[in-house]
């Protein structure tokens, strides 16, 4: 008998190691992310209790900064900046090429990511919407940039919302009158807020693409081989192969 549950306990602790070893990426990213939005809400809990105090005003409870606007601009401020860089950089790299970038496509001929779909349609092991054509696999093939679009339009939006929200909570405390959402939209605040943000991730996208062609990082696959020429476009080997 013990045997036995040793050896199914042995089975699981070898399915889960196999999951996380499949999803080591997407998990250590969540967690990293999760770590980081803790420490943001806590840290900005703190500072909105020090400005509190500092201007004679009641304390916060953390779970009232968490549904204040202060809170939710800063989130989805940085959230839309991010979105927006990935939906604009999977776009350029579609037509856009760099000499000796490992974020480039090869600057001639095409590669598997240019490959008709419809030659696969026959693939049992195609995506559905690959199988089943017509407009879905239309709206397929471009879901990635559709998917990050809306949630840079979700995000910009909950940064109005937040951004709305934290102006006219200062406005009330100050006996001031409020803005609608339309209107904070038109402040120049909103616009300093996103495009301080747009700026910054534009330019580390121009950095890696850059710094790519002449530093390399050894087995990352956003990297070029180390040996290869800084003449050599994309992340492959000399023989062409990923």
């Amino acid at each position: 008998m013990l045997s036995i549950r040793w050896m199914h306990r042995a089975r699981i602790g070898k399915m889960v190691r196999q999951r996380i070893g499949e999803n080591g990426l997407s998990l250590a990213a969540f967690a990293l992310f999760l770590a980081s939005f803790v420490g943001q809400a806590i840290s900005g809990w703190y500072v909105a209790n020090d400005e509190a105090h500092a201007h004679g005003a009641s304390a916060l409870s953390f779970g009232a900064y968490l549904k204040s606007g202060a809170f939710m601009e800063s989130v989805f401020e940085n959230w839309e900046s991010e979105f927006l860089q990935m939906a604009v950089f999977v776009v350029l790299t579609k037509f856009l090429k760099q000499k000796g970038s490992s974020e480039s496509k090869v600057l001639e001929g095409e590669e598997d990511v240019d490959e008709d779909p419809q030659k696969k349609k026959d693939d049992p092991d195609a995506p559905w919407p690959v199988r089943r054509g017509g407009i879905v696999l239309a709206l397929y093939q471009r879901s990635l940039f559709i998917a990050l679009l809306a949630l840079f339009a979700l995000s910009f939006v909950l940064h109005g919302v937040g951004g709305v929200r934290q102006h006219n909570e200062e406005a009330l405390r100050h006996d001031e009158a409020t803005v609608s959402f339309v209107a904070y939209l038109a402040t120049s605040k909103f616009w300093f807020e996103s495009f301080q943000n747009w700026q910054s991730e534009f330019l580390s996208v121009a950095a890696l693409v850059l710094l790519s062609i002449v530093l390399r990082e050894r087995g990352s696959p956003q990297s070029k081989p180390v040996a290869a020429p800084h003449a050599h476009t994309a992340a492959r080997s000399e023989d062409g192969n990923k």
